[in-house]
């Protein structure tokens, strides 16, 4: 059964450590995921079968908060650019749009993947 608390804990943490990693130093991003996703096997309750799904949830989820700071950030912008300029601001609001879904897109379908790779590593962690 999933640990949905540490789950919840998980994802924060994988959202956090990856907009700090993105922001300081990029190539590290992606270990925001796999922290995440390990830190939640490791503290959680679950069973070693759900690993799997809880770091990969973890990854999901923290995706998501990713996704929705990244449009709401852009949005502002945006919306800026729209005071200033009128004529543009209508086109800098649906690329904001498209840009967002984009990256959220991306950063579910990698946050997915190593959450699920870091669900794995902390449950083999927890066992010995």
């Amino acid at each position: 059964m999933i640990d949905w608390k540490t789950v919840g804990v998980g994802s924060l943490i994988n959202a956090v450590l990856s907009i700090v990693f993105m922001v300081t130093f990029f190539p590290l991003f992606f270990l925001g995921p796999i922290i995440g996703g390990m830190l939640a096997t490791y503290i959680g309750t679950g069973e070693k079968k759900d690993a799997l799904a809880e770091g990969a949830l973890t990854g999901i989820i923290g995706g998501l908060i990713i996704g929705i700071i990244f449009i709401a950030g852009f949005g502002v912008l945006s919306a800026i650019i729209g005071l200033i300029f009128t004529k543009i601001g209508m086109i800098t609001g649906t690329a904001t749009l498209i840009a967002g879904i984009f990256v959220t897109a991306i950063t579910i379908l990698v946050g997915g993947v190593l959450g699920a790779v870091g669900g794995v590593i902390g449950v083999e962690i927890k066992e010995k």
